[in-house]
């Protein structure tokens, strides 16, 4: 693929900027992207709703490869689902199964018997690696998540038949690499690549996501 559109979800209340260094990167090198903020603080709205977000916001542009961050990976799937994408890329990401529910996720998963070290601050837990003024910056801008219909069950009906890559952070303390790695075999039958860092990588690690990312995209062509 040459020029390719990067359709940019972020995670769990947060909002597009999260990957504003990554679009820097991607449209320094002729890449069109798109990075909306998805509905996060708004109780009324759902995964149908984000859905809709990112669909409504990448309109007719062709050549598309979304990406996903974290909880963005529960909205991924349902965007190729609506819009014609040759490649999936999940980072550091949630990967739901059929009908599972964003709040079952974690019990589902196992992942409270995962070993780890807990964290109480924002901080260390998703941006130890992050530049302390980026950081903060990064507090200011993100929202409130609404939880008031992550009880739903997602309307993912089957992974979609679309290429999928799931990158991994070495140093991530939400979800670790051997976490990652489990959940990605079972579910997906992938083995993570993995890359330095903590849970977002597009804020401590731009210039090397992208680099990733614009690879993935030159290893398919259209389908």
């Amino acid at each position: 693929m040459g020029v390719a559109t990067f359709v940019l979800i972020h995670g769990a209340g947060d909002v597009g900027w999260y990957w504003h260094l990554v679009e820097a990167e991607l449209r320094a090198r002729g890449h069109v992207t798109v990075a909306p903020d998805l509905p996060c603080d708004d109780d009324s709205a759902g995964l149908p709703e984000y859905t809709d977000t990112v669909v409504d916001a990448i309109g007719d542009r062709t050549d598309v490869v979304v990406v996903a961050q974290s909880f963005g990976g529960f909205v991924a799937p349902l965007v190729c689902e609506r819009v014609a994408v040759e490649l999936l890329v999940l980072v550091a990401p949630m990967i739901p199964t059929p009908g599972e529910a964003p709040n079952d996720y974690w019990d589902r998963t196992g992942y409270a018997e995962e070993e780890r070290e807990e964290y109480d601050d924002t901080i260390a837990l998703f941006l130890q690696d992050v530049p302390p003024e980026l950081a903060a910056e990064a507090l200011a801008r993100g929202r409130d998540q609404s939880d008031a219909r992550m009880g739903e069950p997602c309307p993912l009906r089957a992974w979609p038949d679309v290429p999928t890559r799931v990158l991994g952070c070495r140093d991530d303390r939400l979800f670790t690499p051997g976490f990652l790695r489990r959940v990605a075999r079972e579910r997906l039958g992938l083995v993570p690549d993995e890359i330095d860092g903590g849970h977002t990588p597009a804020l401590s690690r731009p210039h090397e996501l992208a680099d990733r990312l614009e690879a993935y995209a030159a290893e398919i062509g259209p389908r």
